[in-house]
């Protein structure tokens, strides 16, 4: 079923669901999307698999059929892509209301969310279809929507800034001033649990 008529067609809406609900479909989001990345990573190590072969082989025929199956599984590999792009929408959509739902749980308020209308719902579905909208995007339009901003904790709402810290050890490696991974993985850990200090203070 499509992710729309999941939002606005279920017997039972989004916006309507228990926290306990909400955590279930959460769930199955996320194992959805762990089943699409564990394929993506398959998908490129039989690609690099590939290459190297072609990179050794040197018949003509056979080099033709190793690049026919590398464009092969680069076009199931971005397929995945835009699969796991929506998938990672749906489940941020889903992850916020849980936490908007145990919020007002706590606060005791109304037992509807009452946030999403359905003109909202129509808005977020077609930014979730749209392949063009990639999940750092759809997060703020998300946020807008919801008019969480604050009043979710930063790390949970978004990258916080601990967070960036190791999208920049991950680059530094990618660039190739980092080589050793041990070295990496320090700098991270070091990088997060000093931003986490320095919130604290």
């Amino acid at each position: 079923m499509a992710f729309l008529e999941w939002l606005t067609k279920r017997r039972k809406r989004l916006s309507n669901m228990t926290r306990a609900e909400l955590r279930r479909q959460e769930l199955l989001l996320e194992k959805d999307r762990t089943q699409l990345v564990k394929k993506i990573s398959k998908l490129a190590k039989e690609k690099q698999e590939l290459f190297g072969r072609g990179a050794e082989e040197k018949t003509p025929e056979i080099r033709r059929m190793l690049a026919q199956e590398f464009e092969l599984r680069t076009t199931e590999q971005l397929m995945l892509a835009r699969q796991l792009n929506i998938r990672s929408k749906e489940m941020m959509t889903v992850s916020r209301l849980r936490m908007l739902r145990e919020n007002a749980d706590r606060a005791g308020t109304s037992t509807k969310l009452g946030l999403i209308s359905e003109t909202d719902m129509l808005k977020l579905s077609k930014l979730i279809e749209s392949d063009a909208v990639k999940a750092e995007v759809y997060q703020e339009r998300l946020d807008e929507l919801l008019a969480i901003g604050a009043s979710v904790d930063e790390g949970a709402a978004s990258l916080s800034e601990a967070g960036q810290t190791v999208m920049n050890v991950w680059e530094k490696m990618d660039a190739g001033v980092i080589s050793d991974k041990n070295e990496a993985f320090d700098e991270a850990d070091r990088s997060v649990r000093e931003r986490h200090a320095a919130a604290e203070e």
